[in-house]
């Protein structure tokens, strides 16, 4: 069983929720449990996916209370950490997807690279080290793409 981070911006554009909730559908399809913020956005679509496919949904939550979980996580873990919870999210997951996403995504994505997991990523950031793209972010077109890529990156 994988485990796979989803993150992306708490506040999305429903285009870019239409993308992570297929990307949580095609993860629960293969087995794997969704892991995200648990709050809205890219994190309740992600998990609304999941569910609807019949997977697992972990929604690791900055502030203290499991009430503050989107109605589609299935297992929310209470932190009071804020923001500093995108360590545990990453720390959590095998590989991550990054779906559209601001400077919450931006700090997620460098902590899953910096610590040597995969990413994904789908209509996010491009990082630029002088002048020249960083290939850090493996990109994909389609939420099959995005699936795809980081089960073989988290397989090894």
């Amino acid at each position: 069983m994988l485990f796979v981070a989803v993150v992306g911006d708490g506040r999305c554009p429903a285009h870019i929720a239409a993308r992570a909730e297929q990307v949580g559908t095609l993860l629960a399809q293969q087995g794997c449990v969704v892991i995200c913020g648990g709050l809205g956005g890219v994190m309740e679509a992600a998990c609304r996916g999941a569910k609807g496919a019949g997977g697992t949904t972990v929604g690791i939550l900055p502030g203290n209370s499991r009430g503050a979980a989107n109605p589609y996580v299935d297992i929310p873990i209470v932190t009071g950490l804020g923001e500093s919870r995108n360590t545990l999210v990453v720390k959590s997951a095998q590989a991550v997807i990054a779906v559209g996403g601001m400077y919450g995504t931006l700090s997620e994505i460098a902590l899953a690279l910096k610590l040597g997991i995969p990413v994904v990523g789908l209509d996010t950031w491009e990082l630029v080290r002088s002048g020249k793209l960083d290939s850090g972010i493996v990109p994909a077109a389609t939420p099959e793409d995005a699936v795809a890529a980081a089960l073989a990156l988290a397989a090894g």
